[in-house]
């Protein structure tokens, strides 16, 4: 907050004359502007466009214009809620009159709105400045406040789990979640933490292109992968002060292409419950087709997802929504400005977002989105070996209440090969329903015959998977560990073993 206060001091000080503050929160906008009005020695007068009953809109937006026109001293005038009229071509034009004298009298207009609304005629006279949601300081202030005065006790690790995870919400909904649990008698504990991602649900709801996912799925739902869950198990803590402490910065991202149905979408699920932060789904191809400027819809959107932070923003099939971006005009125009705007947000984020991508399909990514810098990691996920397969089918018999134990999995698992996760578990279901129509439980023979019915992607699309693997082999690392070579030590220490006891 105090580099925003210097930042608009400096400002005024420069004798910029209209200023657009952008935020939800009038009450702290106005101390925001108290403090920078003492920065600067100069008086704050706040206003609202207030009509008389006999008054046009519009009549009363121009004499509030013309009242701080006249005004004599210098002042730092705030407006709430003018945004409405800045589509009249009156107001406008009064705008573009009075600002060079109110940059001669060191006078400063601040319009105070939380939507942009700038027509075109002062886009190079208005100055655009954003007012941030709280920050880690002033939530953690809040609560402690709060919590004192409330004589509650909390842990401090709890403390700072509820600190982050209040991030993305305003002032108001800060208090009144805080005063809700506050009242509910039990305290601050764990329990607690589910409010506040309710309240954060609410606010994506609101977002067109924002979905905030449900956390059912874990890491313990993915079969294999064990060196893509190793790498992110290594940064669970990640968004914590402790990691920015000892001198690590914020993980930016993951970029998952490879073999579709296996398992991409559901370690970008787990990826949240991991780390214990929401996950946020945003649908990219809807946002590039959806009317009005997609570019300022995505910086909406990320902007949102930010203010949300930390989370996991997931983009599914990312190469679907950026396709067009090598190609000409129109919708394909449109889909090259929004993957500027997204790479360039991926280069330089600051906020913990943390972005996972997927993608099916090499042929379509554009080479901008995985050059270094814009991910943490580019892992290549293959179709499980015989080992995956095997773990994979005892996760799908078990979520379906049956005793992997009772199943030769380990005969499947050999039988499913070019089988990818989604197949293995279509092959499982497919079972089932066969034996429920016989009126009995389901065997190892039924899974076997379920597989012999089906034809996996892997040989429809043989081709297609051997390119994926060629353009993967030195751009990507591989998400399964070298079962082989694990197996070449193993033997090459038996062998010792055996020469010792010789």
């Amino acid at each position: 907050m105090d580099r925003l206060i210097e930042e608009i001091a400096d400002l005024i000080r420069a004798r910029y004359s209209l200023l657009y503050l952008v935020t939800w929160e009038e009450d702290r906008a106005v101390r925001l502007l108290e403090r920078v009005a003492e920065r600067t020695g100069r008086k704050l007068s706040v206003h609202t466009v207030d009509c008389a009953p006999e008054a046009m809109p519009e009549e009363a937006a121009l004499r509030l214009l013309e009242h701080i026109d006249e005004h004599p001293e210098q002042v730092l005038f705030a407006i709430q809620d003018f945004h409405p009229h800045m589509a009249d071509p009156q107001v406008v034009r009064m705008l573009r009159n009075i600002e060079p004298k109110l940059t001669a009298a060191g006078k400063t207009l601040c319009l105070v709105s939380p939507m942009v609304r700038i027509p075109r005629e002062l886009e190079k006279d208005v100055r655009i400045v954003d007012l941030p949601l709280p920050d880690i300081a002033e939530v953690a202030h809040l609560l402690a406040v709060l919590i004192k005065r409330q004589k509650l006790e909390i842990d401090p690790d709890l403390f700072e789990q509820f600190v982050k995870a209040s991030l993305g919400l305003t002032e108001n909904e800060l208090k009144r979640v805080y005063t809700r649990i506050a009242m509910a008698g039990g305290g601050f504990d764990s329990a607690d933490l589910d409010t506040l991602i309710n309240e954060k649900k609410s606010i994506i709801r609101r977002s067109q292109f924002l979905e905030f996912y449900e956390q059912s799925e874990t890491m313990d739902d993915v079969g294999g992968l064990e060196q893509l869950k190793q790498w992110l198990v290594e940064r669970s803590s990640a968004f914590t002060e402790k990691a920015r402490k000892y001198g690590l910065p914020q993980p930016r991202g993951l970029f998952m292409v490879g073999v579709q149905g296996c398992g991409k979408s559901l370690v970008a699920k787990g990826v949240a419950s991991l780390w214990r932060v929401p996950l946020l789904r945003m649908d990219v191809g809807s946002l590039i087709q959806a009317s009005g400027t997609a570019e300022e819809k995505i910086r909406d959107t990320i902007r949102l997802a930010e203010s949300l932070s930390p989370v996991v923003l997931w983009v599914d099939e990312i190469e679907k929504a950026f396709s067009g971006v090598e190609s000409g005009g129109g919708e394909s125009a449109t889909a090259t400005r929004t993957f500027g705007a997204f790479i360039t947000w991926l280069q330089e984020k600051t906020k913990p977002v943390f972005m996972v991508a997927t993608a099916n399909d090499v042929s379509n990514i554009p080479p901008e989105l995985v050059r270094k810098g814009r991910f943490d990691e580019i892992f290549f996920v293959d179709l499980p070996d015989i080992h995956e397969r095997a773990a994979i089918f005892q996760i799908h018999l078990r979520q379906r209440n049956r005793d992997p134990e009772k199943f030769d999995c380990w005969s499947l698992a050999d039988a499913a090969n070019k089988y990818s996760g989604a197949e293995i578990e279509q092959a499982v279901i497919s079972a089932m329903f066969y034996a429920f129509s016989q009126n009995r439980e389901v065997g190892t023979q039924d899974v076997l015959n379920a597989m012999r019915e089906q034809v996996p992607l892997a040989i429809t699309m043989d081709q297609r998977i051997k390119d994926l693997r060629d353009w993967a082999r030195d751009r990507t690392r591989p998400a399964t560990y070298d079962t082989r070579r694990i197996d070449f030590f193993e033997l090459v220490q038996g062998d010792d073993d055996e020469a010792d006891a010789v």
